[in-house]
């Protein structure tokens, strides 16, 4: 008895994966073409925007959406294996055999848990490391725009066009408080040609509408001697807002960087609101795939028995994307704090979670 439950566990888990798999390649390259067209629209008054280089950003936004229909691979894999088992009659024999429904499940669940996690912990780093390449391109060659910051230990990196046609880059340690000030910032001039023209290193330079105020520095040239800056209002169009929304975003944070890169956040007075709720739907994806396996058994195990399968299929689709558009509901909620991160990240797993197995308990055991 033992090694048949092992058998049959080994054959159900490895029918769950193959189709999960072909379910999953099939979203993808979908996906795929649909991003390159996608590009290639946005892409058409764009001188740089070459077939080649639109080919390459739509491979490297690949693995980003593809974390995005895992769930819906898991979800419609599950229904197809399942269906494909109850109705060559597999499972209404291991049924006869004593075998019950959580028997069936638990190898899913397994292998299901097993992607949610190696998701997470080796596919997302790849992912964020690939989506920050693509970020960078597309700022630089469709969205062609400028003023980009990054943060880091050494502190606050601002880059802003020159009123005379260069570039100003800004560099300091930002001080918390409710205005953007820096301290002890260092401020380098680059004319047309990207050439160092001087440097400024000043006490303060704090964020005003519409320009900096920079106090108490020095102005350095070359074959100069420094000339004292006391009160220099530099005119930007930099905002608070603006720049915190264009540091790293959070789809460019791989899951082992993201706790570090939040304690930043927030030593430096940034909001990390964004980069923890991240982080906390991460945290909860394995438990939503189990979860979905779960809502799938609940579609698909009673088709031949009880007829109406295409009903149940159409079903079982709108579940899933019902959840999506909850789910993207709930997480806009927790972005904007209009409720806890922890409640917005796990709510839709946990009443995915309850749902199916209240479903199952209803409809097996009850």
């Amino acid at each position: 008895m033992i090694r048949f439950a092992r058998t049959l566990s080994t054959y159900i888990a490895r029918q769950f994966f193959v189709w999960f798999c072909g379910v999953f390649g099939t979203m993808v390259s979908i996906t795929f073409l649909l991003d390159y067209i996608e590009l290639l629209r946005r892409g058409g008054t764009r001188t740089q925007a070459t077939w080649g280089v639109l080919l390459e950003m739509a491979v490297l936004k690949l693995p980003h959406t593809a974390q995005e229909v895992m769930p819906f691979a898991i979800l419609f894999g599950t229904m197809l294996a399942f269906w494909r088992l109850t109705r060559s009659n597999e499972l209404v024999v291991a049924r006869a055999a004593g075998v019950s429904v959580w028997g069936f499940l638990t190898p899913a669940i397994t292998v299901a848990l097993a992607i949610g996690v190696v998701a997470i912990t080796v596919f997302n780093p790849i992912a964020s490391s690939m989506e920050g390449s693509y970020e960078k391109l597309d700022t630089r060659i469709l969205r062609q725009s400028g003023d980009p910051s990054s943060l880091s230990n050494a502190g606050l990196w601002l880059r802003q066009s020159d009123p005379g046609g260069g570039q100003i880059i800004l560099h300091g340690e930002k001080v918390a408080s409710t205005t953007l000030q820096l301290r002890d910032p260092s401020l380098y001039f680059l004319n047309k040609k990207a050439e160092f023209t001087s440097r400024i290193e000043a006490k303060s330079a704090t964020l005003e509408p519409g320009f900096w105020h920079i106090s108490g520095g020095e102005r350095f040239q070359p074959n100069q001697p420094p000339q004292p800056v006391s009160d220099l209002q530099l005119p930007t169009t930099l905002t608070a807002s603006k720049i915190e929304e264009s540091l790293a975003p959070p789809d460019t944070m791989s899951f082992w960087e993201l706790p570090g890169y939040i304690s930043l956040l927030e030593q430096s007075g940034f909001s990390a609101q964004r980069h923890r709720l991240q982080f906390n739907i991460l945290l909860a994806r394995p438990l939503l795939f189990c979860a979905m396996v779960l809502i799938a058994a609940t579609f698909s195990l009673r088709m031949q028995r009880r007829g109406g399968t295409a009903a149940l299929i159409v079903s079982g689709v709108a579940a899933g994307f019902l959840l999506y558009f909850v789910s993207d509901i709930v997480f806009a909620l927790g972005l904007s704090a209009k409720i806890p991160v922890l409640l917005a990240a796990w709510t839709p797993a946990g009443v995915s979670l309850l749902f199916g197995a209240s479903m199952l308990l209803h409809l097996e055991d009850g």
